[in-house]
């Protein structure tokens, strides 16, 4: 018995000082849950590549409540996960504070930046792949009207608007782009009835392809664009299994790499901002087998033409978050 509780208490110590040695890291999803076939399905696919590719273990919870996240924020740390990655902008405020009480640990926030030397901020060029998905949603519409249905009114979504027209507006300039957001709320990200809503509005004043950048909330769009005979763009994830057929394209943001590069260098993270855009694999439009009839040769050749160009620098699409404004509008 004395044999056994000393091996036993070896074994133990021994865990602990190897997991000392490598902690695992976690993750934390924000609201609308890591099967929400968006943004959050997109990291958590990252860190499920992760674990398979290297036989690795993580952590994740995903929040019920937004007074949660200073509270999961500070648990994981203080269990020694690291690096600690946030699906979503509306963390950084208990990020600010946690980071502070916790400066050997590694974190990682997906859409915001947060000033800390032990954070790295993953923000995207959203307007670079918006901009292209607007060139495929002008070489598929047969009228000159498109439209777009946000989630939550904030600037970020905004760019994704502004990428949209400014793509569309660059094969027909005299086109219309009609943008509505679903709320001001968090709650606007899991509405796909008002989303729903929205699209038929939309279509009744001409528009014939959508763009759905609302998390959830876009699921009614697409749902509803098909039942109505338009087509849809999906937004962060693949989405065009969703509704094969009807969604033209998605514009993928590669959420899924910024998690699986976060876990990747673990407590050596690389902190401070970085951008993922074109140049980079850090967005693009989505062409497989369930959109392959609605991409011709024609869009397909402006849509290359405009990626090389974009990443060139000999086409520079407008950052609405960098004053807030859009000349395509």
């Amino acid at each position: 018995m004395t044999l056994t509780k000393t091996l036993l208490g070896a074994a133990a110590a021994l865990a602990l000082t190897s997991g000392a040695a490598l902690a695992d890291p976690a993750i934390i999803f924000d609201l609308g849950g890591k099967f929400d076939k968006s943004f959050n399905e997109a990291a958590f696919n990252g860190a499920e590549r992760w674990a398979k590719e290297t036989g690795g273990s993580y952590r994740d919870v995903e929040l019920q409540s937004d007074a949660q996240r200073e509270q999961y924020l500070r648990n994981f740390a203080e269990k020694g996960f690291n690096p600690i990655v946030m699906a979503g902008f509306s963390f950084a405020t208990a990020l600010e504070t946690v980071a502070a009480d916790f400066p050997d640990t590694k974190f990682a926030i997906i859409d915001m930046v947060v000033d800390a030397p032990n954070v790295r901020s993953v923000v995207f060029n959203e307007q670079e792949g918006s901009y292209l998905a607007g060139i495929a949603a002008a070489y598929a519409a047969k009228g000159d009207t498109v439209s777009f249905v946000g989630g939550m009114d904030i600037p970020l979504i905004s760019k994704f608007a502004c990428g949209y027209a400014e793509g569309f507006k660059s094969v027909k300039p005299e086109g219309k782009v009609i943008v509505n957001m679903t709320g001001t709320t968090p709650a606007a990200w899991n509405d796909p009835v008002k989303g729903g809503e929205l699209t038929r509005a939309q279509k009744s004043a001409g528009s014939e392809v959508v763009f759905a950048a609302a998390g959830g909330t876009g699921l009614g769009v697409l749902q509803t664009a098909a039942d109505e005979g338009m087509l849809s763009i999906g937004v962060d994830s693949n989405q065009n299994y969703l509704q094969p057929g009807s969604v033209l394209t998605s514009m993928v943001k590669r959420v899924d790499n910024a998690v699986y590069d976060a876990f990747t260098q673990g407590e050596n993270l690389e902190t401070g901002i970085n951008v993922m855009g074109l140049s980079n694999d850090g967005v693009a439009v989505a062409m497989d087998e369930y959109n392959a009839a609605l991409i011709t040769p024609e869009m397909k050749a402006a849509i290359d033409e405009a990626t090389a160009k974009i990443i060139s620098g000999e086409v520079v699409v407008h950052d609405y978050m960098s004053d807030e404004s859009c000349p395509a509008f």
